[in-house]
């Protein structure tokens, strides 16, 4: 087949306060509309790129540190691996348990270590190897801090929130907190009513929330950031979802509750209700920066069964919450700002409502199959969490074996192995964090696997799709299984060819696409499931690509290698490639993974300097 692709263009006020009676997801017929808009609105073409600002105004570049002024801060412990904790009382009868070594990346796939119970050490270690900061960087006059979760532009909109129990040298009482990544600490923003986790979820769980700040992605992006702060959510969600798992802890997103519950359970209803102006405006607004919530995740241990979540009644306790006593007023990031209009459009349209009779539950964990175990080089979960890295280039050089990229694409399917059945259900780790089965696809760029042709690749990750799939694309398209493909990955050829100019032109004309191993489009089943559920489905769509995209980062370094989230390419053409058209499946996010090249003008720091480090 020859491989070509042409140019292809496309181009309210505060929703009210639901009650807690199930609400209709599609009550509002405006809603399904603008989040299409928004998506037609905000894609690149070959002709014409989404808006945004015509150059970056670097003296209103964001803050990317949230601070929430005269709140408590409770520290947290320092963990590296192999180290004793840094940051605890000197004295041997004050210091907390030490914690014990950290399980090896490649074997959380295959089964959970035991729990350990909620302490400052384990609070500790689950924001340090998720949210923390990984490491600090300069060159020239420059300076600034990478996170262990991914962020595109290195922005980091995702704020984070713990609501816990009492915990052990940390806090006699249940508390609402802020995580401040700069200090590894606690902002206590409230303190819970007595009774109220143990009333609604097991003994030892606790909760987790994260929001965004639409106004640090637009600053760089403009009118695509809503689409990249959702990519940064998915990030976030398996970045805890993976830390979690190496304490022995499972993690469930919390989807029933609306909007409102999740602002409410946050402390975020302290914000200022931002209007939203007629068309893009510039100009100094503060109320820009308030945090959207997005989602709370309830951590608890491994094995602990079936257990049900009251949405109804749990939302009518959150009703109560602005009534606590909330501490800490908000940092300003910028002095001025834009406000990219249709962005803040399309948040209120896909704002969830409360959906009471949704059942909570948690499904068997499922192991991945293992198909080249030799291909990880040995680090622990620790390790290739922290020491992950976007690359900036590829060397256009490096390859892996046909082993090794089948073994990382086992680690992209859903279900695992031994579910007995198709890919579809989100059974394994850390896709069992997610509430809905499989709806994003991979189509792959193969440019560098040693025994595998160079060619176009579809990975199907949601087995009920595949006719769908097959009908929708070009008909001319092979499907077939690669050989020595495992039985079990449903991944297909579609052609062969060498397409590393394209990867290249359809990722906004990077060199980085068309450098590495292999590239891919993640390709969502759209437009049916927005209808279908509703369109605060849209956002989730982009978080089901994060956690992928979490995932195919991790494997990267693990197996000795890198990658780098792509979110600039060019929509349209993408799916004429494909030979996809409406809007029944959309590209939503694109990945390369292959060898890095290293920037020797940049130099590393610690991320938390020690008292014997001078940083």
């Amino acid at each position: 087949m020859s491989f070509s692709s042409s140019s292809s263009s496309s181009s309210s006020s505060p929703s009210p306060s639901p009650s807690t009676s199930t609400a209709d997801p599609k009550a509002d017929p405006r809603s399904l509309p603008q989040v299409l808009t928004y998506h037609d609105q905000t894609k690149h073409s070959f002709s014409n790129y989404a808006r945004g600002p015509r150059g970056l105004d670097w003296a209103n570049q964001p803050n990317p540190f949230r601070r929430y002024a005269s709140a408590p801060l409770l520290s947290l412990l320092h963990l590296p691996a192999g180290d004793r904790p840094q940051g605890q009382p000197s004295s041997l009868v004050d210091a907390p348990a030490p914690a014990p070594p950290p399980p090896s990346y490649s074997s959380l796939f295959r089964s959970l270590p035991p729990p350990q119970p909620i302490s400052n050490t384990a609070v500790s270690q689950l924001f340090y190897d998720s949210l923390a900061l990984s490491a600090w960087k300069t060159a020239g006059s420059s300076t600034w801090s990478l996170r262990v979760n991914p962020s595109s532009g290195n922005l980091h909109p995702t704020e984070a929130y713990l609501i816990a129990p009492g915990v052990e040298s940390l806090s006699g009482s249940g508390f609402v907190a802020h995580y401040a990544p700069k200090e590894h600490s606690l902002e206590v923003r409230a303190e819970l009513p007595s009774g109220f986790l143990p009333k609604f979820f097991p003994a030892n769980s606790f909760l987790v929330g994260l929001s965004s700040i639409f106004w640090r992605e637009a600053w760089k992006y403009g009118e695509r950031a809503f689409r990249y702060c959702n990519h940064d959510v998915g990030h976030a969600i398996a970045a805890v979802a993976m830390a979690a798992a190496g304490l022995g802890w499972d993690v469930k997103l919390l989807d029933g509750l609306s909007h409102e519950d999740l602002k409410r359970l946050m402390g975020l209803h302290i914000f200022p209700e931002f209007e939203i102006p007629p068309r893009p405006v510039k100009g100094k607004m503060v109320d820009i920066e308030f945090e959207h919530p997005d989602c709370v995740l309830v951590v608890f241990p491994r094995g602990i069964g079936e257990f049900n979540v009251n949405y109804r009644e749990l939302s009518s306790a959150l009703s109560e919450f602005p009534g606590l006593e909330w501490k800490g007023k908000p940092n300003v990031l910028s002095k001025e700002h834009i406000c990219w209009d249709i962005i803040h459009r399309t948040a209120e349209a896909a704002k969830k409502p409360l959906t009471a009779g949704d059942r909570f539950s948690i499904d068997p964990f499922c192991e991945s199959e293992s198909h080249s175990e030799n291909s990880y080089k040995g680090f622990s979960i620790r390790e290739v969490v922290r020491k992950r890295r976007s690359a900036v280039d590829m060397d256009g050089v490096t390859a892996i074996d046909r082993a090794t990229f089948y073994q990382i694409l086992l680690h992209c399917v859903p279900s695992g192995s031994g579910n007995g059945g198709k890919q579809k259900k989100q059974l394994a780790l850390p896709y069992r964090v997610l509430s809905w089965d499989a709806e994003v696809h991979a189509a792959l760029f193969v440019h560098r696997v040693t025994g595998l042709p160079k060619g176009l690749y579809f990975l199907v990750r949601n087995e009920d799709h595949f006719e769908k799939l097959k009908k929708a694309t070009r008909p001319d398209f092979e499907w077939l299984k690669p050989e020595g493909c495992p039985s079990s990955l449903p991944l297909y050829r579609l052609a062969r060819g060498d397409c590393q100019e394209l990867a290249k032109q359809l990722s906004c004309h990077q060199d980085i696409a068309s450098d590495g191993c292999f590239s891919l489009g993640m390709v969502a089943h759209f437009q049916p499931v927005l209808s279908d559920k509703g369109p605060w489905m849209y956002p989730r769509l982009f978080w089901e690509t994060g956690v992928l995209g979490q995932i195919l980062y991790l494997e990267a370094h693990a197996v000795g290698i890198s990658a780098t989230g792509i979110g600039c390419f060019f929509d349209d053409p993408v799916h004429e490639l494909l030979g996809l058209r409406g809007s029944t499946f959309q590209s939503l996010y694109h990945f390369t993974v292959g060898g890095p090249v290293l920037d020797k003008r940049i130099m590393s720091l610690p991320a938390y300097p020690g008292p014997k480090i001078d940083a």
